[in-house]
């Protein structure tokens, strides 16, 4: 079965403010806290995938053993990671600027 092309912008379009989908050329951060099941995935897979995608940035939150956050900034394909342990502070400016403490973000 074949759809016409305005149907499946339709679609999309319709997907989208469902807030079921969203292109990756709109996403400009990708946050993600990880779990000890999805662990080797959040690690390896996703950030590939989100590169691919053209995703400028990606931070991960490991909760275990200690809070520990890796902000991510695309470099080729893949990312240049920036490793904050808790009780450390990290300055961003990019994609927006914020100071973050990983031991500030699981109370």
């Amino acid at each position: 079965m074949s759809m016409p092309r305005a149907s499946a912008r339709r679609r999309q379009w319709a997907a989208a403010e469902a807030g079921l989908a969203i292109d990756a050329h709109d996403v400009l951060l990708v946050v993600e806290i990880a779990s000890p099941s999805t662990r080797v995935t959040d690690r390896t897979m996703k950030p590939s995938l989100y590169a691919a995608a053209g995703i400028a940035h990606y931070w991960r939150l490991d909760l275990e053993p200690a809070p520990c956050l890796y902000l991510g900034t695309r470099a080729g394909v893949g990312y240049e990671e920036r490793v904050v342990q808790a009780g450390r502070s990290a300055d961003l400016a990019a994609p927006f600027q914020i100071t973050l403490d990983p031991g500030h973000l699981t109370r």
